[in-house]
């Protein structure tokens, strides 16, 4: 797993472009959709000289990037639509925690989204950038994927409402179809953490104890990343007040407080989860002691049964010369015998008082 180092990472100028993510051999590509209810024009390639022709302000406009490596190409994009330096070099540094700038005409967003790693316990890591001024809609994404592809769909076939509302009703659907991939790494999470609860009831291999840990460190990666999205979630809701910001209608907030109230979900259901794992470790912890016990209890038994005969064997070890015993023709025998008897007795006695 990628871990995002929110702390450490590392330490650029906030006016440096370098990009910080592992994806350093995708080539950055451009996606253009502009429609409104009646129209729709996509546009697959192309280069930066062809978005005059491409982009109408009087429609929504959605430009998806894929591969943040070639700087000349996002400092193009960014002087064509005025982007922020800084909110650039934002978007190249994938160490940043989710982040919110709004202003007069202008938001910026920022998200980490998590996806499980097929047969492993690791969870793969990608930042996914918008931005959003006059009808316009920019993401950027460290590399090509299925995310918004079913979002795609839904404006090509003019399914829902997604065509008859503007970039900021855009950028909730996005921001949505993001979210859920949490829905599905908590999901992948919980299923293994059934199988470890299942793996605990019959096996004390030390790999399980591993594995749990492993899975704490998901969960805790999991709720970093969730509670900067919430944060930033319930200042998107505080907008509805502000007078100057304009970027969101105001009928639109309501789906930013769903998106929100998302948010709260996902962290109620990480504690359920880790109380769940938590519970794991325990038993395992537990079923450890008790096996430790049950090994203890055969060996005890097994000490306990042989204190009586080793006294006996202590005192016919003796090489005193008058010993009467020692001279009985069937005495070997009868010390064999009463050896089995308090032997036998003395199992008996556990076993009734279900000691083992």
């Amino acid at each position: 797993m990628r871990k995002i180092k929110y702390k450490k990472g590392r330490k650029l100028q906030p006016n440096t472009l370098e990009y910080t993510g592992i994806h350093k051999r995708t080539d950055s590509e451009m996606q253009l959709f502009v429609y409104d209810n009646e129209s729709l024009s996509e546009y697959g390639k192309f280069e930066i000289s062809d978005l005059e022709k491409s982009i109408d302000l009087n429609k929504t406009n959605w430009l998806n990037i894929h591969g943040l490596n070639d700087i000349e190409l996002l400092q193009s994009i960014s002087k064509y639509f005025e982007i922020d330096t800084i909110l650039l070099a934002d978007i190249l540094n994938t160490t940043r925690r989710t982040k919110i700038v709004e202003q007069q005409d202008v938001l910026f967003f920022n998200i980490k989204s998590l996806l499980p790693v097929e047969d492993s316990d690791t969870i793969s890591t990608e930042q996914i950038s918008f931005w959003i001024k006059d009808n316009v809609l920019i993401s950027f994404q460290e590399k090509r994927s299925d995310f918004f592809t079913h979002i795609r769909e839904r404006i090509r076939t003019h399914s829902g409402v997604i065509r008859n509302k503007k970039s900021d009703y855009l950028l909730y659907v996005l921001l949505d179809a993001v979210i859920e991939n949490f829905y599905i790494t908590i999901e992948n999470e919980e299923n293994k953490i059934e199988e470890l609860i299942s793996l605990t009831k019959k096996s004390a291999d030390p790999i399980i104890l591993e594995r749990i840990e492993k899975h704490r460190d998901n969960f805790n990666f999991l709720k970093r990343s969730i509670i900067p999205l919430r944060d930033s979630l319930y200042d998107i809701k505080s907008m509805k007040e502000d007078t100057v910001f304009n970027v969101i209608e105001n009928v639109n907030f309501s789906f930013f407080s769903r998106l929100h109230q998302k948010s709260l979900e996902l962290l109620e259901q990480i504690e359920s989860d880790m109380i769940s794992l938590e519970s794991a470790s325990n038993f395992y912890f537990s079923a450890q002691s008790h096996k430790m016990n049950e090994i203890m209890k055969t060996l005890t038994i097994v000490s306990a049964t042989f204190i009586p005969l080793t006294f006996i064997a202590g005192i016919y070890g003796m090489n005193f010369k008058y010993m009467p015993e020692l001279e009985y023709v069937n005495g070997y025998y009868t010390v064999i015998g009463i050896m089995i008897v308090i032997t036998l007795g003395m199992l008996y006695y556990f076993k009734k008082r279900r000691w083992f």
